[in-house]
């Protein structure tokens, strides 16, 4: 999937595990996903191991069988490190590492480290030194792994324990001043949130990487930090817009993704308020990724766990420029045509069809349709701001003011 092969990148094994819950094909795409993340934090995964089990190994997440053959490639590869694509528990982690000798990271680890390296705002910063700490807090003991040695005798009874609860105390009062300064900064956003006014308020919402931030500069006219990789914009972007003559808000916020760390989901709640307090969602699709599907209904569960699962919604399936059907061969008679060989035109005749004028297709990099969905934005939020200020005749001198009557 990453084909740069930089030498300053970290060498890497990805590895991951056929279950009941998770096929061959779903554990490529969550492989493809954890590929583009480790590039993201600046690695290169060399190799995949995966393993059909009904579950995960207590002690080593994997077999023993394949975690020697896994031991082997590390020693004759020069590989760094090794990432899990589940979350590993303090004692697999502390098995795993006695057994590869190298650095050991898992999906939440990795993710956390992404968002480390991304953060720009104190207020990120904060948010992120927090899920750090909330994850490292019951995984303590694995770090203390060089006192074992230290097996009693006079003077040395106990020092790893007390070393340990010192460090859990240190962690703990951590923990607490970091979600103290949260609420104060939340306390200052909520007074500037409130400072705003009436205005109508749009939030660019969406999985990760699908070009919200594109979508943000070209209609904001503003300079949005955008790249392609995961996770480039961690903090709330907020802008003036103005449409014809037509001002609202449009925030731009941190990007979903499947299997989403519990500590960034509780940690980042805050900078989500923008998300809550919005009166129209836009959420961005990359409609050129196989997943969108998948990406969609990820995002719909976050926004459900947030409270922001009934916004009204506009769909904007982004990238069409980069959209391509899979081709089926013309002499292939075994293959069945499925949903990755639809033209775009077929996806529209799908179950996009029933959203109407809410489903809009466009390239925010190339500026296609960006016309129609400036007007489409544009009608939604002046009914919002009619609404809200039913009698602006200023505003509207051509509206049926009797509708709202």
């Amino acid at each position: 999937m990453i084909e740069k092969k930089d030498v300053s990148l970290e060498r890497a094994v990805l590895i991951g595990i056929i279950t009941q819950d998770q096929d061959e094909t779903k554990l490529k795409e969550y492989l493809d996903e954890l590929e583009f993340l480790t590039f993201t934090a600046g690695g290169y995964a060399v190799k995949r191991f995966t393993q059909k089990m009904d579950r995960p190994d207590p002690k080593t997440f994997i077999g023993s069988g394949k975690m020697e053959q896994v031991r082997v490639f590390v020693e004759e590869n020069d590989i760094t490190t090794a990432i899990f694509d589940d979350e590993l528990s303090a004692a697999q982690e502390r098995n795993i590492s006695k057994i590869l000798g190298i650095k050991i990271l898992d999906r939440t680890n990795l993710i956390l480290d992404i968002f480390a390296q991304r953060a720009q705002t104190s207020y990120a910063r904060t948010q992120v030194e927090l899920a750090q700490c909330e994850y490292l807090l019951p995984r303590l003991r694995g770090m203390w792994t060089h006192l074992e040695r230290q097996k009693g005798g006079i003077g040395m009874r106990g020092p790893g324990e007390t070393e340990i609860e010192t460090d859990r105390r240190i962690v703990r009062d951590k923990i607490s001043l970091l979600k103290e300064r949260i609420k104060t900064i939340d306390k200052q956003m909520a007074v500037q949130r409130g400072n705003r006014g009436k205005m109508v308020r749009v939030a660019l919402v969406g999985y990760t990487n699908v070009g919200k931030s594109t979508l943000m500069n070209v209609i904001s006219k503003s300079d949005v930090f955008a790249e392609n990789k995961l996770f480039a914009t961690l903090d709330t972007t907020v802008r003036k817009v103005v449409i014809q003559n037509l001002p609202f808000l449009l925030s731009d916020t941190v990007g979903f993704i499947r299997k989403l760390p519990t500590q960034l989901v509780d940690s980042f709640k805050s900078t989500l308020d923008e998300v809550r307090e919005a009166d129209l969602l836009l959420h961005v699709v990359d409609i050129s990724h196989p997943n969108f599907e998948e990406h969609i209904a990820s995002v719909e569960k976050i926004l459900g766990e947030i409270d922001s699962g009934d916004k009204p919604t506009i769909m904007v399936f982004n990238k069409i420029d980069a959209y391509e059907a899979e081709p089926l061969e013309a002499d292939d008679l075994e293959t069945e045509r499925t949903e990755k060989h639809y033209s775009l035109e077929e996806w529209k005749s799908t179950w996009m069809s029933k959203l109407g004028n809410n489903a809009l297709f466009i390239s925010a990099l190339n500026k296609q349709n960006l016309e129609d969905f400036k007007k489409r934005v544009y009608d939604e939020v002046r009914d919002i701001h009619i609404t809200r200020f039913p009698y602006n005749h200023f505003l509207y001198p051509d509206y049926n003011y009797e509708d709202m009557k």
